[in-house]
């Protein structure tokens, strides 16, 4: 089964599941036992593997995602926003009639959020969904405990893998769960996951014991920023975070991977990717809805021009415009298209224009 997109291998490879993502936001409080709390924001979007395929496609990369999708309302609402409105190619994707879509709540409460979901077994397994791996520059792959083998058979073929991890509930943070990262090119987990996998009390150590066990490590940290170290070339870079209102943090750490994963496609310096991802990131924790707040290239834009203009105003914003200095040279020039954002209802038609 093929996922290239005209016949071109793609740029981004993805497998996972995909979830309708419902996030409430705006509340006064948590919800007590017994109590109802009414809030002002709502929104409804894909989810899971969604945040990444989507937030990578708005960048430019031409991303095919291999997921088990139902048929339902929910599913068709997921696919059809995929498919035709963010340019995911869904071909190594595939629908199933007796299987709901599972489905997250999301309450965004304090910068952070709580989340309950509901779902059953997927239908098909995530590898067995993959069959022949379609051509692709790159892939991404959340760690799991247990093997993905069709990340082997993608380093053979001579992509390059990026991996995250995802909250173990068990609480082992077993090393074995590390035995993926033999066959990636980089490891993007966050401060907390870090430190539990590599047993460490930082996250600069934290990244140091990971660039052991990867060519690229990368080490997030939330509204303070992120790290990065290529232990091939001992280029070492670090980010401070980027002041935002921030109301929704869902799919942040999807959106950073895809800016990351965005700038190595191209070449960038380690720098230049970090600093990349950690503002595709900032940006989209100012809007709700996972996979729906990640920022296009005219977010991107509006941001430099605004970042730009404040520059002379301040030393805070002139150090941020010479560390972002190089986005001179990466936003696509012409006409950039709105990107959609994520509604209370289950919308048929898109706001994008």
């Amino acid at each position: 089964m093929s996922a290239t997109v005209e016949g071109d291998r793609l740029d981004l490879f993805v497998a996972g599941i995909v979830y309708l993502d419902i996030i409430f936001t705006g509340l006064p409080e948590l919800p007590a036992p017994g109590t109802e709390v009414w809030t002002h924001g709502m929104g409804s979007s894909p989810g899971g593997i969604a945040n990444l395929a989507v937030a990578a496609s708005r960048l430019g990369v031409r991303t095919g995602l291999s997921s088990p999708m139902s048929s339902d309302a929910y599913g068709e609402f997921c696919w059809q926003i995929l498919s035709r409105e963010e340019n995911v190619d869904l071909s190594a994707s595939r629908r199933f009639d007796d299987w709901h879509s599972p489905v997250t709540v999301s309450l965004a409460y304090e910068r952070d959020r709580s989340m309950i979901t509901h779902g059953h077994p997927a239908p098909a397994t995530v590898d067995g969904l993959v069959g022949e791996l379609p051509a692709a520059r790159s892939a991404y792959v959340s760690l799991e405990r247990e093997p993905v083998p069709w990340v082997r058979r993608a380093q053979r073929a001579g992509t390059l893998v990026f991996a995250d991890a995802g909250w173990d509930a068990t609480g082992s943070w077993s090393a074995e769960a590390l035995s993926v990262l033999d066959h990636c090119h980089a490891f993007l987990p966050n401060a907390v996951e870090a430190m539990r996998y590599t047993h460490t009390g930082s996250p600069d150590a934290a990244l140091r014991a990971l660039a052991e066990r990867v060519p690229v490590a990368v080490v997030t940290c939330g509204p303070a920023g992120a790290l990065a170290l290529d232990g091939r070339t001992g280029e070492e870079a670090s980010v401070p975070g980027i002041p935002v209102e921030a109301l929704d943090p869902t799919g942040a750490g999807d959106v950073f991977g895809a800016g990351f994963v965005t700038g190595t496609l191209a070449g960038w310096p380690l720098g230049d990717r970090l600093a990349f991802a950690n503002l595709v990131a900032a940006l989209s924790v100012q809007h709700f809805g996972g996979s729906l707040s990640a920022p296009g290239w005219g977010d991107i834009a509006d941001w430099w021009r605004t970042t730009r203009t404040r520059a002379t105003r301040g030393h805070a914003e002139a150090e941020v415009a010479r560390r972002y200095a190089f986005l001179d040279e990466v936003i696509p020039t012409g006409q950039i298209r709105q990107v959609r954002r994520a509604t209370a209802t289950i919308a048929r038609l898109s706001d994008a224009r």
